[in-house]
């Protein structure tokens, strides 16, 4: 679309190398094969420990990541606020460890990104997911509505604790919490609790989002269901609008145990699922969205909607947001046009974010159109600047 077109604001903040070092990624997460074999290798060599961490450091990790701590992201934080009038979301992207106390270090982990982000206006919002508090097939058991053992019901307790410590912070802060969604069979259980969540600490505004994947049917009737509850009750409703992110796993999992698959048949269905999200939460003035997209269309019907509610472009009711390394195109021209956009700006050390990074090559490779559109895009600015 022409209004995401303008490559010299999108990468204007990129050097040179770093714009030839976007453009090796992207030829790279294009051919899923390589990609494949890419993370295969990868994996191994963190596994029998071989010095690579400072050539992911320099290629992939530097691409789609802030830092290995908060205090290394801040050049990258301070760069694109000062310079672009883009926001940071700060997301601890440690995936797959569990323990007791794991998840409390986790806790002590997103409690230090909320007071580092209250001192600093660049970063709104906290964010953190549901497994980083507690083991997933707990919250699995609770979404089959099966029974807890004693030794599970304290379990679950010390989980609702661990969100409420950090929601009372947040909310005395005034910092919003964004909460990830996961897959499907354990999202109920997470529903419920966030909703319990935003019916304490959303009185008086949205303080507790959380994340509708719209690439499964049921989400809309979720949201109006939800919606009605809050009427009642009288809480503000957060938010994350998101198209999501276990398509291939969702749809696996629902074959292989004979069950309707959750997610929307084609891409057409869920694109409309998200865009009729999108208008139902710009219609009610009690709900804030966060609309995490990277998707060109939905950008320019929520430019149109905030025109249409009279929403200005800088309400903080309103955010857009999209993954750092990604999207360019779509942050730096809405940021251009004065919208509020964050990045998402995943941080960790190096061999422990690596999962997160392979979960978001592999992704990006099932993506075949936004994948080639950010490639066009690049080797449009190389073209530009005469690099080629």
């Amino acid at each position: 679309m022409k209004f995401f077109d303008n490559t010299e604001v999108a990468f204007s903040l990129k050097s040179d190398s770093e714009l030839e070092r976007a453009y090796f990624l992207f030829k790279m997460i294009q051919n899923q094969p390589m990609v494949k074999i890419g993370s295969a290798v990868t994996n191994f060599a963190l596994k029998i420990n071989l010095p690579i961490e400072g050539l992911i450091r320099s290629t992939v990790f530097d691409h789609f990541c802030g830092g290995v701590n908060e205090e290394d992201c801040l050049p990258v934080i301070d760069k694109m606020f000062r310079k672009g009038n883009i926001y940071s979301v700060l997301d601890y992207s440690v995936e797959g460890k569990e323990g007791e106390d794991v998840f409390d270090q986790t806790v002590e982990k997103i409690l230090n990104v909320i007071k580092f982000g209250d001192e600093r206006e660049s970063i709104p919002y906290a964010v953190f997911k549901p497994t980083g508090f507690g083991r997933f097939s707990l919250y699995q058991k609770i979404t089959e509505k099966k029974d807890l053992t004693v030794a599970e019901k304290t379990e679950w307790l010390r989980v609702k604790e661990r969100f409420h410590k950090v929601c009372n912070i947040a909310s005395q802060k005034s910092m919003p919490l964004l909460v990830d969604a996961e897959e499907s069979w354990m999202q109920s259980a997470v529903d419920d609790l966030l909703e319990e969540l935003m019916e304490t600490y959303n009185k008086e505004k949205p303080i507790v989002f959380n994340t509708l994947q719209m690439y499964r049917h049921d989400r809309m009737s979720y949201l109006k269901a939800l919606h009605e509850r809050a009427d009642k009750k009288s809480f503000h409703i957060g938010i994350k609008v998101v198209r999501g992110a276990y398509m291939e796993k969702e749809r696996k999992r629902a074959e292989e145990k004979n069950y309707l698959s959750p997610i929307c048949e084609n891409k057409k269905t869920t694109d409309d699922n998200y865009n009729d999200a999108i208008r139902y939460i710009m219609e009610n003035k009690r709900m804030a969205l966060f609309a995490g997209t990277h998707n060109e269309e939905s950008s320019i019907l929520l430019m149109e909607l905030a025109k249409k509610h009279k929403i200005a472009s800088n309400d903080k009711r309103l955010w857009f947001g999209q993954l750092f390394g990604m999207s360019d195109h779509i942050s730096y021209n809405l940021a251009k046009e004065g919208y509020n956009v964050a990045k998402y700006l995943p941080f960790g050390p190096v061999r422990d974010v690596m999962p997160y990074l392979i979960r978001r090559a592999e992704e990006n490779t099932s993506v075949a159109g936004q994948t080639s559109r950010e490639l066009n895009l690049i080797v449009s600015e190389r073209n530009r600047r005469n690099l080629l």
